[in-house]
């Protein structure tokens, strides 16, 4: 992991993560609902075959924070007790409504590339278009630096960890280690057949095969409502046109 936030998965292959929050879909006219899936779409082309890409909603138990700020600033006078007990109301009110679950949602892409001189332009490129893609939609978005990126990656390693990631660029230097190494858990078990155990955490991965003939659009949202941490992700692989009208009429056939 580079401090910019591209990532060397592997030789040949380098990715960058971008952060973005939702939009107001649900309770928009039919009409706004049209255009915003219309948007959509077009996101999603603009990915070709070359260029995988993952969607990864998170939840997590907040750390002792919360990304909503209550600015009620005092004004020294008569009233200011009263502003501080409104203030406690709002602080308690945010809390209860997501009953501390911190979601959070991203894109992951990548690009193969022979070295990192000419996977860095290329990954710029994408991230600009990508951001100017999340704007048409009005949906706010930023590059998630490498120390970032890495707080994720350290959170996921850790769930349930009320610990808070503590790394430095320096810390590299000082104790030569990877910048894997600061995000690892203590060990890791995949002997059991159905669950599987980071440090001190239990875990379960779940494949879900969908044969129903209809799929709601809230079927995302009802999961990511539900008061646990977890994590869902959606790994895209685009394939060209005329391959996906042979193996569809293969399939019909």
């Amino acid at each position: 992991m580079l401090k910019d936030g591209i990532c060397r998965v592997r030789e040949g292959f380098y990715t960058k993560t971008i952060s973005y929050e939702d939009i107001n879909y649900s309770v928009a006219s039919s009409e706004d609902q049209s255009a915003i899936f219309d948007g959509w779409c077009g996101f999603l082309n603009y990915f070709d075959s070359a260029l995988p890409f993952q969607l990864s909603f998170i939840n997590h138990r907040s750390r002792g924070g919360s990304r909503y700020k209550v600015n009620i600033p005092m004004a020294h006078d008569d009233f200011d007790s009263i502003r501080g007990e409104y203030v406690d109301m709002l602080k308690r009110q945010i809390a209860r409504s997501n009953n501390g679950i911190v979601r959070s949602k991203y894109i992951t892409f990548g690009v193969p590339a022979d070295g990192l001189e000419t996977a860095r332009p290329r990954l710029e490129r994408v991230s600009s278009d990508i951001m100017g893609n999340f704007k048409k939609l009005g949906a706010h978005s930023r590059v998630l630096n490498g120390r970032e990126r890495l707080e994720v990656l350290h959170g996921q390693m850790h769930p349930g960890g009320r610990e808070p990631f503590r790394f430095s660029w320096p810390d590299i230097v000082k104790t030569g280690m990877g910048t894997k190494d600061f995000i690892a858990p203590d060990s890791f078990d995949f002997t059991a057949a159905r669950t599987f155990r980071l440090g001190q955490s239990w875990g379960a991965a779940s494949y879900l095969q969908i044969m129903a003939s209809e799929l709601s659009d809230k079927l995302l949202l009802e999961l990511l409502e539900l008061d646990a941490e977890m994590t869902v992700t959606l790994h895209v692989q685009t394939v060209d046109q005329l391959k996906a009208i042979k193996m569809m009429l293969y399939h019909f056939s």
